[in-house]
Parts: C-alpha cells; structure tokens; sequence
C-alpha cells in the first residue's frame, strides 16, 4: 500500500473530525516526497515509515498553504486544525524512530517554507521539501535542507 492509501487509512481508523475529511487519493496523486525519503542511506531500515511521516507532514503543510491530496476538510478553519494534526501525527511517527537530526531538519523545512510564503516566494516551498526529503533519505545535518 502506498503512502497516501496508508495516511487515508490511518486516519480514516482513527475516526473523527478529521476522518470524516478523509479522500481516497486519486490515482497518480504526487507521493514523489515520501519515496524520496525512503530511498536513502538513513532511512533505509524503516523505508515504509518514512515515506508514510514525510508524507503526512506534508499533508499537513498543505492544509495550510494548498489543498490536501487526502484530506479535504469542509471549513478552512478545520483544514488549519487538520494540518497541525498532521505535523505532529508525523513529527511524533519520526520520534518514536529515534531520529532527531531529521525531526530538526523537517521543523527546518516547515520553518523555511512558513518564511517564504511570508516573503511571498510561493514557488520556492517546493524546492524547500525536495531538499528536505533529500536531507532525510542522505542523512544530512539540520540546516542542508534550507
């Protein structure tokens, strides 16, 4: 199962607002993140965890900044809720992992992508996730993702 078919799942298990938000994500829906995160040195003993908290994170930021690929909440007020949900649902997937370097370096990326968006630079948050990802999947030091 796939990343987003897992997250939907997941949440959907949970029940809830947020699972009442929940979509079957269509086919083809970009998951190029999680794989990216998956694929490397680091990350390469829980290939499946990452790809499924890389991709829940981002879920999350584009709960604030765009619209979900899984989650589709009715009210925009519940979509900020949503989103911050899924930070921490992911950011605590990584914890129990034991990886603080890449928990630092996603709270870099949400950081980085928060500022450009303030600066208008809306086009650079994804550039901003890919290196990110990259970071997690190599094991790069916090602060290489920005």
């Amino acid at each position: 199962m796939e990343a987003l078919e897992r997250l939907a799942a997941e949440l959907r298990g949970e029940g809830g607002l947020l699972a009442h938000a929940v979509r079957t994500p269509t086919a083809g829906a970009d998951a190029e993140l999680g794989r990216r995160a998956a694929a490397g040195p680091r990350t390469s003993e829980h290939p499946d965890d990452y790809a499924l908290l890389v991709e829940t994170i981002f879920e999350g930021y584009l709960q604030h900044y765009g619209e979900g690929r899984v989650v589709r909440p009715p009210d925009p007020e519940l979509g900020l809720l949503a989103g911050d949900r899924l930070y921490a649902l992911g950011l605590s997937r990584l914890a129990e992992l034991g990886d603080l370097d890449a928990i630092a370096v996603l709270a870099d990326v949400i950081a980085s992508c928060a500022q450009a968006h303030a600066e208008g630079r809306d086009g650079d948050a994804r550039g901003i996730w890919e290196r990110g990802a990259a970071a997690i999947a190599d094991g790069a030091a916090p602060g290489s993702a920005t």
